[in-house]
């Protein structure tokens, strides 16, 4: 059962990851975001970065909220499945 739930949680992160990193692309190809691919990675994506985006505002017009993102997602994952393992 740990297994599956530390799998699970690996795969959690690393797809919120992915829709991260690829809505980060698409703002720099498409910024308008009017397709249903955006409006999805937009809902999956906003819980995670406006919270971030509120302590962390723009540098020099980039938003880093990404990037942060990106690394606590890596870090709280592998933290998850880490505390997970060891309660096996």
């Amino acid at each position: 059962m740990t297994d599956v739930l530390a799998t699970f949680i690996s795969i959690l992160g690393t797809v919120l990851w992915v829709a991260i990193f690829i809505r980060a692309i698409l703002s720099w190809v498409a910024p308008q975001g009017g397709n249903a691919v955006s409006r999805v990675l937009v809902d999956i994506t906003e819980p995670v970065l406006a919270p971030i985006r509120r302590i962390l505002p723009p540098l020099g017009g980039f938003d880093l909220s990404p990037i942060v993102a990106i690394i606590l997602i890596q870090v709280v994952s592998s933290a998850l499945v880490n505390l997970v393992q060891s309660s096996a």
